[in-house]
């Protein structure tokens, strides 16, 4: 995986920590996943101004590409914001519920995919505006396109995540049979480089409980993380 320079150019504080784990045992949401997320809706409903810093740096993030934020939310700010709400976080299937869970814990954006669906190298870039994205629009499936210079998630077949992490595509998504997932938490300054470590802890610790070894998970840094190159 990798930041291309265009991101870099863009946000040269955006770091990433990448985990990759294998022997998942995925399944609907159950007891397990319900707990992590209500003790996450609590944490938020307990502090309505949590995590305000790393909102506001998406905020602007997404403006320097060309996105209204009132428009488009980052995953962290529009998951805090149903974590709030009386609707509560939604309950998806447990490696979902447990990423999310660990996103609004930590305050920052977390997501997954399944590692076999990739093509290629994925990479944090800007789009040229002619890569499709696959997703689904009143429950039929559209493909879109992204506008020229946002900043997306892709691989060698397209966009996998629109607007650096809003919208996650279809291909790509976790699902029942995902035995091999990979998972991105995303950083920007202010956000302590320390508190990333810490997430993909409870993260890592939550991939066991759902089949992974120890030794069949894989973390991978990029950017500015100390011993890292920027």
């Amino acid at each position: 995986m990798r930041i291309e320079a265009s991101v870099r150019r863009l946000r040269p504080d955006a770091a990433v920590l990448v985990v990759v784990a294998d022997g998942l045992r995925n399944g609907p949401s159950d007891g397990w996943s319900d707990a992590l997320l209500a003790e996450a809706e609590a944490r938020a409903r307990a502090s309505a101004a949590g995590h305000a810093d790393h909102v506001a740096a998406w905020r602007e993030a997404y403006r320097a590409f060309g996105v209204k934020p009132s428009r488009a939310h980052s995953s962290l700010e529009a998951l805090l914001r149903r974590a709030r709400s009386d609707a509560g976080l939604p309950r998806v299937d447990r490696l979902v519920d447990l990423y999310n869970a660990v996103s609004v814990r930590h305050g920052l954006p977390v997501g997954g995919e399944d590692a076999d669906r990739l093509v290629g190298v994925p990479r944090l870039t800007t789009a040229r505006g002619d890569e499709p994205f696959d997703t689904v629009v009143a429950g039929a499936p559209v493909v879109e396109r992204p506008a020229p210079g946002e900043v997306v998630w892709a691989d060698d077949a397209g966009v996998t995540c629109r607007r650096w992490n809003w919208r996650q595509g279809v291909r790509t998504r976790l699902g029942p049979g995902t035995t091999r997932g990979l998972f991105v938490l995303e950083r920007l300054d202010p956000y302590p480089l320390d508190d990333v470590e810490a997430a993909v802890d409870a993260l890592v610790a939550g991939l066991a409980a759902v089949g992974a070894a120890p030794d069949r998970i894989r973390r991978v840094r990029l950017g500015p993380f100390p011993g890292t190159s920027p």
